[in-house]
């Protein structure tokens, strides 16, 4: 007889938050300290629940001297997220400076480059006078097929236009805006390696094992503190550890484009809270009517979110791959 316990909605849920917290805070003194012997942890804060978990764990592990953080700011962020980043820096007494990085992305042709491809999609599509951001159109998610992505464009009377986004397109604008993260990333390391630190990345468990990173952005790091914690749980420590009640409140969102977008409404498709548990439902091998039962959802949409699943893993697969080198010599 199976010893996994039946599966329910508060499955997911930590019975011990303070038992986790302190775990993770015992590693990451390993981690950091012995292992890689670096001398404390610069991490970039964004005023998003993840980060400012990761910068509340980081800062009871080393002390609050030996965190740096790091915002980094360009010209289509949210003047919301630096707020926050500064209260959360002032909250748990870490320093915070700020590096704006939008002149290292206009050399890099960030904007530029996304521009041109939206333009061709929305020809009358201007920077200074549209705001833009691209988004699952039809959801695959209850009928197992891949999702559409669609353009939105805003112009400055709040006028809408969404188009399909067609592939060469959504290739091109995913591939300039992920200067932003590399670029994020880079500025880490350059502050990490002047003070010995090691840099803290702050993707959660979905993000990591749905792909919803950008390889050597975010995705790059010496640690991961919560690359293993659902979302619920992740808000779950922020409550323990004290992390302010406008971040907890806060919608996440991408804070990538210059329409504001929500995570769910870019990639994942559904609240963290269902998600969460369906998610548990996959990956620990409960059957889809089990989990239609419980969620009072039909087996069949439940089989077709776990396909959904396996597809976003497969096809992202690469992401967490480390450079193959086995050529010669193995």
């Amino acid at each position: 007889m199976s010893s996994k316990k039946p599966f329910s909605k508060d499955i997911i849920l930590l019975s011990d938050v303070e038992a986790v917290a302190n775990e993770i805070i015992l590693k990451l003194q390993q981690d950091v300290l012995h292992n890689l012997k670096r001398l404390g942890a610069v991490i970039g804060t964004s005023g998003g629940i993840d980060s400012s978990v990761c910068l509340a764990l980081t800062a009871n592990a080393f002390g609050p001297e030996r965190v740096l953080a790091v915002m980094m700011p360009e010209k289509d962020s949210s003047l919301e997220s630096e707020q926050l980043a500064k209260e959360l820096a002032t909250r748990f007494d870490v320093k915070a400076i700020r590096e704006d990085i939008t002149p290292a992305l206009s050399g890099f042709k960030c904007y530029e480059r996304r521009d041109e491809a939206v333009r061709r999609v929305f020809p009358e599509y201007n920077p200074k006078t549209h705001k833009m951001k691209i988004g699952i159109k039809q959801s695959g998610l209850s009928n197992n097929l891949p999702p559409i992505f669609s353009l939105t464009i805003i112009d400055s009377n709040g006028n809408t236009e969404d188009k399909i986004l067609p592939v060469n397109e959504y290739l091109q604008i995913v591939a300039a805006s992920n200067f932003k993260q590399r670029t994020r990333m880079t500025t880490l390391y350059y502050h990490a390696e002047a003070l010995h630190y090691a840099v803290i990345g702050t993707p959660n468990k979905h993000e990591q094992e749905q792909g919803f990173f950008v390889k050597y952005g975010d995705g790059g790091a010496d640690v991961m503190p919560i690359g293993n914690l659902y979302k619920t749980q992740v808000y779950q420590l922020a409550n323990f550890l004290g992390v302010p009640k406008a971040i907890i409140d806060r919608t996440p969102t991408t804070d990538t484009y210059s329409a504001e977008q929500t995570q769910e409404e870019f990639f994942f498709q559904m609240p963290f809270g269902l998600m969460d548990r369906y998610w548990y439902g996959f990956e620990n091998g409960y059957s889809p009517k089990e989990v239609a039962e419980v969620m009072g959802e039909s087996e069949q949409k439940v089989k077709a979110l776990f396909g959904n699943f396996e597809r976003k893993k497969k096809t992202t697969e690469y992401l967490r791959m480390s450079p193959i080198r086995d050529y010669y010599g193995r």
